[in-house]
């Protein structure tokens, strides 16, 4: 591989990936990385990839779900890869210990490129191995990532592939990168018939990330009135500074009524407690996974005050927002 070319490039020979999962990960970030090259070597009845499943220690690795992820050994059994993905969830500043950080740092250099998946991009960035990179991460941290990590391009994308980096900001986008990875590395039509095993279709790395494609139990389903969509899409991009259903309903060329009508028909709610849900679901991953006091996670939630939050979130999960932090 010359100087200039990437894993991206087109390229017949089989690629080697480590997979590194970090504790608190999701089991659909694990299998959105590797199915995809799984189905692709079936389709092509050979080996286009090989893969090695690696945790920090060696040992399984707890997943958000419940269940434990084998492992096929520690971290040095990663150097025999050509390219290491890391994958990471919640509790990434627990998790990416100062030895862990060391040693990525130390082993970089042998790969001919690095990946990182939902969190991940927060741990290759403490490791400094996205300086000077064009770089994403899930959409609850890309404010947070470019502001401690300013030698970092952050970008909205969902997914961002810049030189020997790439980056993905959650499940479905490592999904889509992994698609492009075999599109342009094989063929266009594997690619195409790897997503049609999955019932998908190939999304490009710069659409943006839409925080209604999060995990939240408040997030709609495709196939719903694009106009109910199209609202979701104003309420997440309006988290700072919620916008009013008459507002939403304007800038659609709608009613009120007719908004309200659209949301009480495909989502059983209305729209100005589904965005309430969605600013205190956001809240609710602050709260719990930064440390963010809570005035700024009022603020940045669309909330008035920190007692403002407050109620509304005791309202909604029974307890108070230090409560949930402490838990």
């Amino acid at each position: 591989m010359t100087k200039t070319a990437t894993i991206f490039d087109s390229n017949p020979q089989t690629l080697t990936i480590a997979v590194l999962v970090l504790p608190h990960s999701s089991i659909l970030e694990v299998a959105s990385t590797l199915d995809p090259m799984r189905n692709a070597n079936r389709q092509a009845g050979r080996d286009l990839f090989r893969w090695h499943v690696v945790s920090i220690d060696g040992a399984a690795v707890p997943l958000t779900c419940g269940i434990e992820l084998p492992s096929q050994g520690p971290l040095p059994i990663a150097l025999s890869a050509d390219v290491l993905i890391v994958i990471a969830g919640f509790r990434q500043a627990e998790v990416a210990t100062r030895p862990l950080i060391q040693e990525l740092r130390r082993i970089a250099p042998r790969f001919l490129a690095i990946g990182g998946i939902d969190a991940g991009p927060w741990v290759l960035a403490r490791a400094g191995l996205l300086n000077g990179y064009r770089a994403t991460v899930h959409w609850e941290d890309l404010e947070d990532l470019a502001n401690a990590h300013p030698k970092i391009e952050v970008l909205p994308n969902r997914f961002v592939i810049d030189k020997n980096r790439f980056t993905a900001g959650g499940a479905t986008p490592a999904c889509d990168m992994m698609l492009h990875l075999i599109a342009t590395r094989f063929s266009q039509s594997l690619a195409r018939q790897v997503a049609a095993s999955f019932i998908t279709t190939m999304r490009a790395g710069h659409e943006g990330q839409t925080q209604h494609d999060s995990a939240s139990a408040h997030s709609p389903k495709r196939g719903l009135d694009p106009r109910v969509l199209s609202a979701v899409a104003l309420i997440a991009d309006n988290l700072e500074s919620p916008i009013s259903t008459g507002q939403m309903a304007r800038s659609l060329g709608l009613s009120a009524r007719r908004l309200e009508s659209l949301f009480a028909k495909d989502l059983d709610t209305t729209p100005g407690a589904f965005a309430l849900n969605h600013r205190l679901s956001a809240a609710r991953r602050m709260i719990t996974d930064t440390h963010h006091n809570l005035t700024e996670v009022a603020l940045r939630c669309g909330f008035s005050s920190a007692s403002t939050l407050s109620r509304a979130f005791k309202r909604k999960y029974g307890t108070a927002p230090s409560a949930a932090r402490h838990s």
